[in-house]
């Protein structure tokens, strides 16, 4: 069934309108849709759940919605599990916790599709783990003029590694499997530190468990810290469900709602809320199942710029969006988040050949970046930086070609399997160049 509509994004700075949609099911429905898109010579993007600040996901001409083709297919006894590439990451995450496994490493959100955050590039944090891409073993790509290709390690296994992180255009994912691990508990203990000290000892402070990341309150040396260790199942012990409302609810989504309200119409005030904010939720120890650990919710929208860089550059780059940023006029309310990953082997991968620590800065939904991203942009790409396929970004095809060593042979692989461009449209074109 097809739908003719207006499409846009969690955060709401990209739409589109007449976006006429399909909802296959099934491989032969998916395939069906791009061999008849293909021939009417129709442009087509897959749809996720919109959760990407860059245009990568907004549709031009013809949408395919996986949410129809969403179904756990197999979990097997060694933890392969195979699901079709439209299930929503928390749908995935609460099967595999019913059977035993787990994901080894997850970002902080997931209502993200499976396909939709691979295509992405989408991860965590944690000195020794990868993003979610580095967990594929195999998966199924339908191509734009509907060929399906099955990819494994023993079979198109050139079109797998570079399938992982595709953005979309080598062609729509349709199953997608993963090496899931005997699910664990994560013991998190957050609590505060500050910007200079976490600067003095980045290495070591990021290496000091299996997952950190930080937070910094611009206008202040302030930080959020939390750290995540894997522990058994046995030891779980999480919040009561009242201090965690009171926590996760009140203090952290309500108050920054509130931060960013009265920061936009009193700017002055914004320095100050951001020192309050930065010590109201004090010091907290849990343990329980990872995923709940790995995720928190996100109520208050936003616009995101992330670049990740080479982890021995980071701590230079922190410093100088801190000077910058006391320079200026800016009045930014929300928080710098920091996260580390380990190097992998992935062609479009923003951590491909390098040990990676990954900055991201954020504005109000309904803000203009302007000034800041810019900014922070021209200090991340002093060092090489890479933006986030899915986060806001100004670079070009001409650019990113110099970021990625084999950024090449992955768009060589793409003008070999979408030769017409079925699967590009206007923000491909700028960042992968014409098909």
């Amino acid at each position: 069934m097809a739908r003719t509509g207006t499409w846009r994004n969690w955060a709401g700075n990209q739409r589109a309108g007449g976006v006429t949609v399909l909802h296959p099911s099934g491989t032969e429905a998916l395939a069906a849709a791009l061999t008849t898109a293909a021939a009417a010579g129709r442009q087509v993007r897959p749809l996720g759940s919109g959760h990407s600040f860059s245009a990568v996901g907004r549709p031009v001409d013809l949408a395919l919605s996986l949410d129809r083709h969403a179904a756990l297919v197999d979990v097997g006894p060694t933890g392969l599990v195979t699901v079709q590439a439209g299930m929503p990451l928390h749908r995935l995450t609460a099967a595999l916790a019913a059977r035993g496994w787990a994901l080894t490493n997850l970002g902080d959100i997931d209502r993200q599709t499976v396909a939709g955050a691979l295509s992405t590039g989408t991860h965590g944090t944690g000195a020794g783990f990868g993003g979610l891409a580095t967990q594929v073993r195999g998966l199924t790509l339908v191509t734009g003029g509907g060929e399906v290709l099955r990819c494994a390690p023993d079979e198109n296994a050139d079109v797998l590694a570079a399938a992982r992180i595709s953005l979309g255009a080598l062609g729509v994912l349709d199953t997608v499997t993963l090496q899931a691990v005997p699910a664990f508990a994560l013991r998190a203990e957050e609590g505060t530190a500050r910007l200079p000290e976490l600067i003095e000892s980045f290495d070591r402070y990021m290496s000091s468990t299996d997952h950190v990341e930080f937070y910094w309150f611009p206008h202040t040396d302030r930080c959020r810290t939390l750290r995540n260790t894997r522990v058994p199942l046995s030891e779980v012990a999480p919040l009561p469900r009242a201090r965690a409302f009171w926590d996760d609810e009140v203090l952290a989504n309500a108050g920054l709602a509130a931060v960013v309200a009265t920061g936009r119409r009193v700017p002055a005030l914004v320095g100050p809320l951001a020192r309050f904010a930065a010590g109201a939720l004090g010091s907290r120890t849990y343990t329980d199942v990872s995923h709940r650990v790995f995720v928190s919710r996100r109520r208050v929208r936003f616009r995101e710029m992330e670049y990740a860089v080479p982890r021995a550059a980071a701590p230079g780059v922190l410093a100088e969006l801190r000077r910058v940023v006391d320079a200026s006029g800016w009045r930014v309310p929300f928080p710098v988040e920091v996260r580390v990953a380990a190097a992998d082997d992935v062609p479009l991968s923003t951590a491909y050949g390098r040990d990676t620590a990954y900055v991201a800065v954020h504005v109000p939904a309904r803000s203009d970046p302007g000034e800041y991203f810019a900014a922070f942009e021209a200090i991340a790409g002093a060092v090489g930086g890479r933006p986030h396929w899915g986060k806001l970004h100004s670079l070009e095809a001409a650019d990113l070609a110099g970021r990625y060593p084999l950024f090449g042979a992955f768009t060589e692989l793409r003008d070999r399997l979408d030769p017409a461009g079925v699967l590009a449209g206007p923000h491909l074109d700028r960042v992968l160049g014409r098909a």
